[in-house]
C-alpha cells in the first residue's frame, strides 16, 4: 500500500532549492518565522554529498526546521520522515526528526510525542541519516504514536545540544511506510511473500507451509492464480482462497482450522473436486471427526468413487461423519446403468459363487444379478478374472446348472464399494438428491455401523441404499426420508428399491418411505424395524400390492413394531436358501410384529398384510408373534390379514409351534385370525359327537392341533333333560382341511361349550 499512489496523497516536501520561505523556524503553522532571508540559513547549490542543501547555523537551544505544508495523516497510514545531515564547523550538535500534530481546524493536538530519537553528530563531514516513523498505532518501530486525532502534521527536524555549529541538511523526505507493518496490520499473510509463484506448475507446497507458520493465528491469503501443490500440505491457519489449487489425487490438503466443505470448494474452484479432497482429508486427519458441508449443495456430474478419492486407504475404522448439505446429481447419460449378459454356472455346493463366467472382464463389481432362480437384490461382491469366478452377495435358491444371467450396474452418487472395509461411517442431515437419474449410496463390501440419520434419499433412479456384501452389518437408518420418482406408476410396475441389507443387526427407525417397489429387503437376522411409515399404494381399482418389508431368511429373529404399514405388506421368505427344501432347524422362526397400524384401500380381497412364501417344501412356522396391531381395510373388505404364498410350496402345518396371534384389531377383515382361537359352540340337538369348525380363523388357515381350554357354558343334558356331568374327549385335525374338532360324549347330549384352540403344539 502506498497512499501517494493509491489515493494521490502529497507527502513529499519541496526541495530547499524551491526557496526557504516554506520552512518554518517554529512549529510550521502559518505566521511563524521562516528561514527566508535569515542570516543563519543559506541554500548551498552544489554540496559534494548532497547536491543542493540547506546550510544552517545553530543559534537557539533547540533549532527547529519545519515544513509549513500540511502533510496529511491518513487513516491506517504510517509515514517515515528522513533527513541526511553533516556537521561542517563549530560545535557539534545532535539532531532528531520532529513534527507538530494538528487537527483539521488547525489547532494542535497535545500530549503526543513530537520528536524521534536524538542522534549526536560526532565528527565533521560525516553524513548521518536520521529518520522516524509517525503513525496512528502503537506498533514496534513507530517513534511518534499520534492516534487518530491529528488530520495533518508539520514535519522537519530539530538541532539540539551546543550552539554555534554549522550543519548542512539534505532535502527532507516523507514517504508512506505502511508496508513495513502490513503483516502486523492485516489479519492475513500472503503466500506470495513466502515464495509461492502461482503459475500452475511450480510446486508451492513449501511456500504455503512457510506462510502458515508465519501467520501465527492469522489468515493465509491465496491470491488469484493457479497454485500447484504436489505434496501433502497441512495448514493450521484460517484460509482465504481467491485463487485455485491444483493437486495430484494422492496429495492431501489438511485445513485443520478451516475444515469445512465451502473452504475446500473455494480452494479448488470446483464443488465436486472440493468434496473429494475434503473427504480425503477427513479420513487422513485425526483432528476432525466430521465434515461440515455448511449447508452447501454440491452438484456432481457423475458417480463419486469414494475409495478412489482416498487412494492411500483401502479400509477405515474410526468414526467419521459427513453432515449438513445436499448432493445433487446432474447430467443424464453418465448415470445410465451398465448392462452385461453372460453365461455362468451355479452350484448349491458353492452357494456364493458363479463359475465359468464368460465375458467376466466386462462385468462390474456391484452389479445386480438377475436370472432364473435368483432372489431379489443379489449383487456381484467381487470377481476373479483369471479364474472366471464371481463372488455373490448371497446364495441363489434355484439356479443350479448353467444359464445366461443379466448383470446391471447402477450408478451411485456416493459409491463406497471400492473400500475393502468401512466401519462407523455416518451421513447426517444430508440430502442425496438423485434427480431421477442416479442411484443413492452403495456401501462397502464389509463394514460395521454405517449410519444415516435425518437424511433424504430423494427420487433415486434405481436404488436408494445398496449393500453388495456385509458392509451393512449393524446398519442404522434413523429419521430418514425415501422419496420416490415412481409415484404415478402402478405398484406392480415400479422398479426402485429404497434399501437392502444382507448382514445382521439392521435397525430402521422412524423413517418415511413413499411408493417404492420395496422399502427394504433384509437378509440378516436380529433386525429392528420400528416407528417407520412406508406406503406403496396407487390409484388402480383392486390394485396389486407388493412387499414393503421383505425378510428373506427363515430364522429372522426380527422385530417389527410401531410402524404404519400402508398399502403394502411384510413378506417372509427363504429365497436366499441354496437348498430351499426343509432339512432341519428352526425353519420360519423368530418374527415379532407388535403394535403396528396396517392400512389398505382399493385392493383385491386376497390382499394380506403378512405373507409367508416358502421356496421349498417341508417348512413350518416355529416362532411368530402378532399382537396389538390394527388391521384395517377401506373401500372394501379383505379376506384375511395373513396368508401363505404357495407359488413354490405350501407350509407343513403339522410342524407349527409357538405361534401367538392375539390382541389385534380388525376392520373390514372377513377371517379374523387368532391363536389361541376362542370358539363358542351351541349344540341344539342331542348328539354323541359335536363338530366344531374353526371357520378359517386359525392363522394361515392352520390346523386345529390342540385344545387348551374347554368350558361348558350351559347345562349339558340328554334327551330326557337330565344333566350329564362329564367331560368329552376330543378328536383334533378332522375335516378336509384338518381345521375342525370333534367332541365325543358317552351319550347323545346337547348344550353349549367355550373352547380355546391352537394351531400349534
Amino acid at each position: 500500500m502506498n497512499k501517494a499512489i493509491t489515493e494521490g496523497a502529497v507527502l513529499m516536501p519541496p526541495p530547499f532549492a524551491d526557496g526557504l520561505g516554506q520552512w518554518s523556524k517554529g512549529n510550521g503553522t502559518p505566521g511563524t518565522d521562516t528561514y527566508e532571508g535569515d542570516p543563519n540559513a543559506a541554500f548551498v547549490p552544489a554540496d559534494q554529498d548532497f547536491g543542493g542543501c540547506l546550510e544552517l547555523l545553530k543559534a537557539d537551544d533547540v533549532q527547529r526546521l519545519r515544513y509549513m505544508g500540511q502533510t496529511p495523516m491518513l487513516e491506517g497510514c504510517y509515514l517515515r520522515v528522513t533527513a541526511r545531515v553533516k556537521a561542517v564547523s563549530g560545535n557539534l550538535p545532535s539532531v532528531r526528526i520532529a513534527g507538530w500534530p494538528a487537527r483539521a481546524d488547525g489547532t494542535g493536538v497535545g500530549g503526543l510525542t513530537e520528536t524521534g530519537p536524538t542522534v549526536p553528530l560526532t565528527q565533521y563531514g560525516e553524513v548521518v541519516e536520521i529518520s522516524a516513523i509517525v503513525g496512528p498505532g502503537l506498533r514496534r518501530g513507530v517513534d511518534m504514536v499520534w492516534g487518530t486525532d491529528p488530520a495533518y502534521g508539520h514535519f522537519g527536524l530539530d538541532l539540539t545540544g551546543p550552539s554555534g555549529g554549522v550543519v548542512r541538511i539534505d532535502d527532507v523526505r516523507i514517504e508512506d511506510a505502511t508496508h513495513v507493518f502490513h503483516r502486523d496490520m492485516m489479519s492475513w499473510v500472503d503466500v506470495r511473500d513466502f515464495g509461492a509463484v502461482g503459475d500452475g506448475t511450480t510446486d508451492d507446497s513449501a511456500a504455503f507451509e512457510a506462510a502458515d507458520r508465519a501467520a501465527n493465528g492469522r489468515r493465509v491469503l491465496v491470491p488469484e492464480g493457479i497454485w500447484r501443490l504436489t505434496q501433502n500440505v497441512t495448514l493450521d491457519s484460517p484460509m482465504i482462497f481467491e485463487g485455485q489449487l491444483s493437486m495430484p489425487d494422492d496429495a492431501i490438503l489438511s485445513l485443520t482450522r478451516d475444515f469445512r466443505l465451502p473452504v475446500y470448494i473455494d480452494a479448488f474452484g470446483d464443488e465436486e473436486q472440493g468434496f473429494r479432497k475434503a473427504f480425503q482429508a477427513l479420513l487422513n486427519n485425526a483432528d476432525h471427526e466430521s465434515l461440515d458441508m455448511g449447508g452447501r449443495r454440491v452438484s456432481i456430474s457423475g458417480p463419486i468413487d469414494m475409495a478412489a478419492a482416498v487412494p492411500n486407504r483401502s479400509s477405515f475404522a474410526q468414526r467419521r461423519v459427513i453432515r449438513n448439505g445436499q448432493i445433487y446429481a446432474e447430467g443424464d447419460t453418465v448415470w445410465e446403468p451398465e448392462v452385461v449378459t453372460s453365461q455362468a454356472t451355479y452350484s448349491a455346493s458353492a452357494p456364493r459363487r458363479l463359475s465359468n463366467v464368460t465375458n467376466i472382464a466386462n462385468i462390474p463389481v456391484g452389479a445386480l444379478v438377475e436370472g432364473a432362480g435368483v432372489g431379489r437384490e443379489i449383487y456381484v461382491r467381487s470377481k476373479n478374472v483369471a479364474a472366471g469366478d464371481l463372488t455373490l452377495s448371497e446364495p441363489l435358491y434355484d439356479a443350479e446348472g448353467t444359464q445366461v444371467f443379466t448383470f446391471t450396474r447402477f450408478k451411485y452418487m456416493l459409491d463406497f464399494s471400492g473400500f475393502d472395509r468401512l466401519d462407523r461411517f455416518a451421513l447426517a442431515d444430508i440430502e442425496v438428491q438423485c434427480n431421477t437419474v442416479a442411484s443413492g449410496i452403495m456401501l462397502a463390501p464389509v463394514g460395521v455401523g454405517f449410519q444415516l440419520r435425518e437424511c433424504f434419499i430423494t427420487r433415486p433412479r434405481d436404488r436408494g441404499i445398496t449393500s453388495i456384501g456385509e458392509g451393512c452389518q449393524g446398519l442404522l437408518v434413523d429419521r430418514c426420508q425415501f422419496i420416490t420418482r415412481e409415484g404415478d406408476v402402478l405398484a406392480q410396475n415400479r422398479t426402485t428399491v429404497a434399501l437392502n441389507a444382507n448382514a445382521n443387526d439392521v435397525k430402521l427407525r422412524n423413517n418415511r418411505c413413499t411408493q417404492f417397489r420395496h422399502f427394504a429387503i433384509l437378509g440378516g437376522q436380529n433386525s429392528i424395524i420400528s416407528g417407520n411409515h412406508f406406503f406403496q399404494g396407487d390409484s388402480a381399482a383392486n390394485g396389486v400390492r407388493l412387499a414393503g418389508i421383505a425378510l428373506v431368511t427363515t430364522n429372522t429373529s426380527a422385530t417389527i413394531t410401531g410402524n404404519y404399514v400402508d398399502n403394502c405388506f411384510v413378506e417372509w421368505t427363504n429365497e436366499r436358501d441354496p437348498n430351499p427344501t426343509y432339512t432341519g432347524g428352526f425353519s420360519f422362526a423368530g418374527l415379532s410384529m407388535t403394535d403396528n397400524t396396517f392400512l389398505c384401500g382399493g385392493v383385491a380381497p386376497w390382499f394380506s398384510y403378512l405373507v409367508v412364501k416358502p421356496h421349498g417344501p417341508g417348512h413350518g412356522i416355529t416362532g411368530l408373534t402378532v399382537s396389538g396391531n390394527v388391521f384395517r381395510a377401506v373401500g372394501g373388505a379383505i379376506d384375511r390379514v395373513e396368508r401363505v404364498d404357495t407359488t413354490f410350496a405350501d407350509l407343513d402345518y403339522g410342524r407349527t409351534r409357538d405361534v401367538t396371534f392375539d390382541g389385534n384389531t380388525f376392520h373390514n377383515v372377513v377371517y379374523r385370525a387368532a391363536c389361541p382361537l376362542r370358539l363358542s359352540h351351541t349344540q341344539n340337538s342331542e348328539a354323541a359327537s359335536w363338530i366344531l369348525d374353526t371357520g378359517g380363523r386359525l392363522p394361515f388357515r392352520g390346523r386345529a392341533r390342540e385344545i387348551v381350554a374347554l368350558v361348558p357354558t350351559d347345562r349339558t343334558r340328554n334327551a330326557a333333560g337330565v344333566s350329564v356331568p362329564e367331560m368329552p374327549h376330543a378328536d383334533l385335525e378332522i375335516g378336509p382341511d384338518r381345521d375342525q374338532l370333534r367332541l365325543n360324549w358317552s351319550q347323545p347330549v346337547r348344550g353349549r361349550v367355550s373352547v380355546t384352540v391352537r394351531m400349534d403344539s
